[in-house]
């Protein structure tokens, strides 16, 4: 990938928390990734691993017990980290969107869907609400509602889930982001309606030339719908790989245990291995320099006090890892 075809850049990103009871929560550390226009990059992972809070952190929404201790986010090469509420209102949904896991909390129950993407047309530009209303209604057919002007009248809980998935990716590509967020998009969703939703946002993103991060603990979906791979482990970023390559040569073993877990076809439920260990507790004091080392069984002594050096394998795959496979 050139430079000059990077559409985000993220370098360094370390993120903390201060809980209640003043102890920190280290949920990113060191994150550092980049995605170009018109390319699907998945965030894969554990629970738990750092995917959802570095979406936010692109974005500016994070809680105010939040503390970015350091990195840079460009977006197009404008520096978005610490620009301002102000600044930061006018990215959001017009060059970078997102999509919500749990699409009925994520729309207001008690306003008609339509309204709900005309107040978001309207926030981004100013027009009359006739123009807006059109456009909310030819957004949501354009993400395939049967009858929009009917669904438009409708609320929330009148439509099924996949429906308000439908409905909140119609709101989210009606400012025409460059940078589309997709967060657990098909949580909750049925096998079929989950393969409508990401076949759908694929074709919104080929049309459109617009980047998408898909953030999921499913490498099979991964695998299905995505260019890279990007394997986040206890808020470190892991490994890299085009999606073929992740699959066939995988370098990091936490990424082995993550393959090694994933369903796939011809193989039994006997033949799926859960990853052994558990995530660190990211408010210790004393986590270990590589997050992964009280799990790994290829971990030598000595290794965990220090930083992971990254190691670029081939062309586009790099892996953080003392003893890759």
């Amino acid at each position: 990938m050139t430079a000059s075809g990077v559409l985000l850049e993220v370098q360094g990103l370390s993120v903390r928390f201060r809980r209640a009871d003043g102890a920190h929560v280290h949920a990113l550390d060191n994150v550092t990734f980049d995605l170009a226009a018109g390319e699907t990059l998945a965030l894969v992972g554990e629970s738990g691993s750092g995917k959802s809070v570095t979406a936010l952190a692109l974005a500016g929404l994070l809680e105010p017990s939040a503390e970015i201790l350091g990195g840079s986010v460009r977006l197009r090469g404008r520096e978005l980290l610490g620009a301002g509420e102000p600044a930061l209102r006018c990215v959001r949904g017009s060059q970078i969107a997102l999509i919500f896991q749990n699409p009925r909390r994520s729309l207001n129950p008690i306003r008609r869907v339509g309204d709900q993407i005309a107040d978001a047309l309207q926030a981004r530009r100013p027009r009359p609400a006739r123009q807006a209303h059109a456009q909310a209604i030819e957004a949501l057919a354009q993400v395939g509602i049967a009858d929009p002007a009917a669904r438009a009248r409708a609320y929330p809980w009148q439509l099924s889930g996949g429906m308000c998935q439908r409905v909140m990716i119609a709101l989210a590509l009606s400012g025409e982001p460059a940078l589309l967020v997709a967060d657990e998009p098909t949580t909750g969703l049925d096998v079929t309606t989950q393969a409508a939703v990401m076949t759908l946002i694929a074709a919104q993103a080929r049309a459109r030339r617009m980047a998408t991060l898909l953030i999921t603990h499913d490498l099979a979906l991964a695998s299905e719908y995505c260019d890279r791979v990007a394997v986040m482990h206890a808020g470190h970023l892991v490994e890299v790989a085009p999606v073929r390559r992740l699959f066939e040569a995988p370098a990091h073993p936490y990424t082995q245990h993550l393959i090694d877990a994933t369903p796939r076809r011809g193989l039994s439920l006997q033949g799926l291995r859960p990853v052994p260990g558990e995530l660190p507790d990211l408010a210790r004091d004393d986590l270990p320099a590589c997050r992964f080392a009280e799990r790994c069984e290829r971990r030598i002594d000595g290794d965990c006090d220090r930083p992971p050096p990254v190691t670029r394998l081939a062309d586009g795959h790099q892996s953080a890892c003392w003893n890759p496979l």
